[in-house]
C-alpha cells in the first residue's frame, strides 16, 4: 500500500519563494510507486489550496503555485488534470490512514511551530520537529538561552524590542557598542534563510540594520561578528539521532566583508559549499557532539541543521540551528547526508518513517487517567 504524503508549502512567510522550490525538489525525487503524492499549497494571504495527486514529474517550480482558478500541468502528460480547491486545514485530516504530512515551510507561520500544533491537533504523523523543537530554535532569543543553559558556547549577543527602541534608541546604540564590538550582526528574532540580516562596521550602519531588522520582526537580536570559518553539520534521527560529515559555506570569495545573506543562498551561483569540510579530527568530534546536544537540547525529531563558526584558533561557536534547513538536492542539508552515503531520494523517506515512528512511539502514552 502507498503512504500518502501530504506536502504543505508556500505560507505566509518571507521565505514563500523557498519553500515552493523545496516543495518542488521534494516531489520530483519522490519515488511514486511507494507514495501518493498530495501537494496542498498555502497562499500568501494563507488560504489553503489543495491540488491533484501528482502522477509523473513537474517541468517547472511555478506548476506548483496554484489557485482554484488554476490547472497542475505534468511535463510528462500534455493537457490539463485537474484545478485545485481551497480547503479548510482540518481537511487534511479527513482520510489519515496510512497518512503522512511533510510541512515544506520556512520561516514563521510554517517553521515555527504553528502549523506543527495544527497537525498535533489533527493527530497526524509529520515529517520534522515538533512543536517546542520548532519554537524555540525559530527564536533565535530564547534558542540562545537554550544553547546557553546547556553550554555550548556562543557569541556575545543583545537582545532588543522594538518598543525599547523606538523610545531609548540612542541609549541603546551605546549599550550595544558597550557590549559587543564590530563588526555586528542584526538579525530578526524570528526569520531563516539570513532574510533580514545585515552587518554593521559602525553606529550608522547599526542603526540602519536595526531598521531593517524591525520590518521582519518586533524583537532583534544584534551578534558579536567574528572571523570564522562557518563550518554546518546536518542532524538526522529521534531518540537516538546520528550526524553528518561537516560541510564549510565560502560566500562570495570568503572575504572578511560577506555573509550568507538570502541572495547568495537562492539567487547567486558564487557561494561554494565544501563537503567534506577539511577540520581536524578534534574539532570533528566537537562539533558532533555540541550538534547533537543541541538538537537533544530543543527536543528535536526528524532533521536539525547546526551552523557553527570555527575560528583559526579552533575555537568553536554554535551561531543557531535550523529546524526546517534549505532541502532542494543543492541545499547543504541534503549535500551532506549525499557526501555521507544517504542520497536525497532515501533522505525523504527516511524522515518519512522516522515521522511515523515518533508517531508510534507518543500513540503509545497514556492520555487520559483511565487508560
Amino acid at each position: 500500500m502507498k503512504t500518502k504524503l501530504i506536502l504543505l508549502y508556500g505560507g505566509k512567510s518571507a521565505e514563500h519563494e523557498v519553500s515552493i522550490q523545496t516543495a518542488f525538489s521534494v516531489i520530483n525525487a519522490l519515488d511514486l510507486n511507494k507514495f501518493e503524492a498530495i501537494p496542498v499549497y498555502i497562499t500568501n494571504e494563507g488560504k489553503w489550496i489543495s491540488g491533484p495527486e501528482i502522477t509523473g514529474k513537474l517541468a517547472f517550480s511555478e506548476q506548483l503555485r496554484f489557485s482554484p482558478e488554476d490547472t497542475l500541468k505534468l511535463s510528462e502528460k500534455e493537457g490539463e488534470i485537474s484545478t485545485g480547491y481551497a480547503v479548510s486545514p482540518a481537511a487534511i485530516s479527513e482520510e489519515t490512514e496510512n497518512t503522512v504530512v511533510f510541512p515544506l515551510l520556512h520561516g514563521p507561520n510554517g517553521e515555527d511551530g504553528t502549523v506543527q500544533g495544527l497537525l498535533e491537533v489533527l493527530d497526524l504523523p509529520y515529517v520534522g520537529n515538533g512543536v517546542l523543537a520548532s519554537s524555540s530554535a525559530m527564536d533565535k532569543i530564547v534558542m540562545k538561552k537554550i544553547f546557553a543553559d546547556a553550554g555550548i558556547p556562543q557569541l556575545p549577543a543583545v537582545a532588543v524590542r522594538q518598543i525599547d527602541w523606538r523610545e531609548f534608541k540612542e541609549e541603546m546604540l551605546t549599550d550595544m557598542e558597550e557590549a559587543l564590538v564590530y563588526p555586528m550582526f542584526v538579525k530578526p528574532a524570528n526569520l531563516g534563510s539570513s532574510v533580514g540580516i545585515s552587518k554593521a562596521s559602525n553606529r550608522k550602519e547599526l542603526e540602519a540594520a536595526m531598521e531593517e531588522a524591525f520590518l521582519y520582526d518586533r524583537r532583534v537580536v544584534v551578534e558579536q561578528g567574528v572571523v570564522a570559518r562557518e563550518i554546518e553539520i546536518a542532524v538526522l534521527g529521534n531518540d537516538t539521532p546520528v550526524c553528518s560529515v561537516p560541510g564549510e559555506i565560502l560566500p562570495k570569495g570568503a572575504d572578511d566583508s560577506s555573509f550568507y545573506d538570502y541572495k547568495a543562498k537562492y539567487q547567486d551561483n558564487d557561494t561554494t559549499l565544501v563537503i567534506p569540510a577539511e577540520v581536524t579530527d578534534e574539532v570533528l568530534t566537537k562539533l558532533k557532539d555540541f550538534a547533537i546536544q543541541a538538537f537533544l537540547g530543543i527536543d528535536g525529531s526528524g532533521l536539525v541543521r547546526a551552523d557553527f563558526f570555527v575560528t583559526e584558533q579552533e575555537d568553536i561557536y554554535l551561531n543557531e540551528v535550523n529546524t526546517m534547513p534549505g532541502f532542494t538536492p543543492v541545499s547543504m542539508y541534503p549535500l551532506l547526508w549525499q557526501a555521507s552515503g544517504l542520497p536525497y531520494d532515501k533522505l525523504i523517506e527516511q524522515l518519512v518513517e522516522l515521522a511515523l515512528e515518533r508517531y508510534e512511539t507518543k500513540s503509545k502514552l497514556k492520555h487520559s487517567l483511565e487508560d
